[in-house]
């Protein structure tokens, strides 16, 4: 591990490398004197930018975190019966690549934000804004601490450059000590960054990112394997400090779609999306594999090429329930064949591909070769809304209490398209269809057409029976309707049905009078429909204790239901062992380099 970090300082030093991101147009500097390098103001921000450059990186947020890392858990799988070893599979060694990678890019992002924090007060500039860098610094080298000790556990922990190879070797650090540190630096620099109203986009660290992922990292620290309950508190603490911000203003966007569309489309509603990792179509290190690799499979180059390397589960897809309007935003219903789209049918609920990131969305040009420019979100408002009713009700001993449902029902109300579409405006979707009058003579079922309203994409069928109509199912419940759409009946054979809508109310989607346990399951399973294939399924899974129980489900579903072509799948299901898998390798590469390196258990 030192041998790398000698090697990033040294590159930070002589280069101070160029940006994967966009909110900065820092020109690095090829070649600078060591002992003149932070005299200038506009160095210390070319050091900050290198120091951001690790999260756009292909070992962290570009690919290998989505693809490798987060999503092999009851939500998707590793989609290639090619490769059947690798930490997605549950399969892997301490010599694996990308984990060393994964590691090695963290600490690199590690030693550049240290060598911004040692260097930050020798230009001579304005002392505010040498504040906002190194709040900045502070908090980009605590989160790659919280995604090392997520993932590995006990870690060294590295506050300083290291000035040579001699004498570099470090142990292990506790992770309760690693946590402090986090929570430390992340408190401080709350206090020192930018409010988000101070910018137009979403990719720099902001009081409310700072804000939002300190939740998180309580979270993560009140859950398994520490289990340090009292830090519920502090998880609840800075959730609402996000939510009581009237100033910074957040607010659920009304659209689940359009939230994804934004990143597609280089647009930015940081009410919603608070921080994300922002990508572009030009530069060398510029482009990233959101919607490619992770994204729905096309083989269009006009659309966007797209491997498609992640698979949904039938566990997923059930876990949204009708009216759910996420459900065909998250679970992509087709694929691209070349110029063709072929629909999956709606039996064929695993096998599919997430659908929150598409390339034919995408309008920056050219559409590179399963490159592309969208972006990725790392914190959005409903995150914070779900944490915040989570860390409330295990704050108020296990009792659901009012704000706890407040916030759960708020994301629960977008997601079945019931937030407000404009003021006074209510946007539902169709509850029912009242069989006022079943008709005569209707010898076939005849076609229900749903027209007007203001809304759109409602669908339903009928059932016949002696010649009237007596049920009627619906198929899509549409959605934006602000009044009472037309129903009109044609064919069959038969006439004289009369048939009324319903439209949903704004409180249809509500959970309410949930037992403990039932509200605790409600928030676990509604992070799912609301954050799948961003980052998280697996590590909720851990802290609560359920990977294991979750995966082995889901396997023995794939061995009893699918066909045998498809059985490789069930091994990223089956392999997982909790006393080995719930933590990755540390790199034998390291071990090698440092003698007081130790290894986790199994590997």
């Amino acid at each position: 591990m030192e041998k790398v970090k000698i090697y990033i300082v040294a590159i930070a030093i002589v280069g101070l490398l160029a940006s994967c991101s966009k909110f900065l147009d820092t020109t690095p500097l090829d070649k600078m004197d060591p002992d003149a390098i932070f005299d200038k103001e506009s160095q210390l921000d070319a050091a900050l930018v290198a120091a951001y450059d690790p999260l756009g990186r292909g070992a962290v947020y570009a690919y290998t975190i989505q693809t490798r890392l987060a999503t092999e858990s009851d939500e998707g799988f590793f989609y290639s019966s090619s490769r059947t070893t690798g930490p997605q599979f549950y399969d892997l060694s301490s010599s694996d690549p990308e984990v060393l990678s994964t590691w090695t890019t963290l600490y690199q992002g590690i030693s550049r934000a240290n060598l911004v924090l040692e260097n930050v007060d020798r230009p001579v500039m304005d002392e505010t804004r040498r504040n906002y860098i190194k709040g900045e610094a502070l908090f980009l080298r605590a989160y790659y601490y919280f995604l090392l000790v997520s993932n590995w556990g006990d870690v060294p922990l590295l506050l300083h450059t290291a000035e040579s190879v001699e004498g570099n070797a470090i142990e292990r650090t506790p992770s309760d000590l690693v946590y402090e540190q986090i929570t430390q630096d992340m408190i401080q620099a709350e206090e020192l960054v930018r409010p988000i109203q101070g910018y137009d986009g979403a990719g720099r660290v902001t009081k409310s990112a700072v804000r939002g992922v300190l939740a998180r990292v309580y979270l993560y620290w009140a859950g398994y394997p520490l289990m340090k309950i009292e830090k519920y508190q502090d998880a609840r603490f800075w959730a609402k400090k996000v939510i009581d911000d009237t100033e910074a203003g957040h607010r659920l966007n009304p659209s689940y779609d359009e939230v994804f569309i934004n990143y597609a489309k280089d647009k930015y509603d940081n009410k919603e999306s608070i921080w994300e990792v922002e990508f572009a179509v030009t530069g060398i290190y510029e482009h990233g594999q959101v919607g490619s690799w992770i994204g729905i499979r096309s083989t269009n180059e006009s659309i966007g090429t797209a491997y498609g390397f992640i698979g949904t589960t039938h566990t997923l897809f059930d876990r949204y329930k009708v009216g759910d309007l996420r459900r065909d935003r998250a679970i992509s219903p087709f694929y691209y064949d070349g110029a063709t789209q072929v629909l999956f049918a709606e039996t064929q609920t695993s096998r599919r591909f997430p659908g929150k990131w598409r390339r034919e969305e995408e309008t920056a040009l050219p559409k590179l070769n399963q490159n592309t420019p969208q972006n990725y979100p790392l914190l959005r408002y409903s995150d914070v809304l779900l944490m915040f009713a989570e860390a409330d009700y295990q704050v108020n001993n296990q009792t659901p209490t009012a704000a706890a449902y407040t916030a759960l029902n708020e994301v629960r109300r977008r997601g079945y398209g019931k937030k407000l579409n404009g003021p006074g405006q209510i946007s539902e979707t169709l509850k029912s269809i009242t069989i006022n009058d079943g008709g005569t003579g209707y010898t076939a079922a005849p076609v229900i057409s749903i027209t007007g309203g203001g809304g759109e994409g409602a669908t339903a069928t009928a059932t016949v029976e002696g010649g009237e109509i007596i049920l009627v199912t619906i198929t899509n419940p549409g959605r934006k309707f602000i009044s009472l759409p037309t129903i009109t009946v044609t064919g069959g054979g038969g006439s004289g049905a009369v048939l009324t809508p319903v439209l949903s109310l704004p409180d249809d989607a509500d959970l309410k009078d949930l037992n403990s346990a039932e509200f605790i399951s409600a928030i676990q399973e509604e992070r799912s429909r609301e954050l799948c294939f961003e980052g998280f399924r697996k590590y909720d899974l851990i802290r609560w204790g359920l990977l294991e129980i979750k995966l082995k489900e889901v396997g023995s579903w794939i061995t009893a239901n699918e066909n045998a072509s498809y059985k490789y799948v069930s091994l990223s299901f089956d392999n997982f062992d909790k006393s080995r898998h719930t933590l990755l390798p540390i790199p034998q590469n390291d071990i090698s380099l440092n003698g007081l390196l130790t290894q986790n258990l199994g590997y």
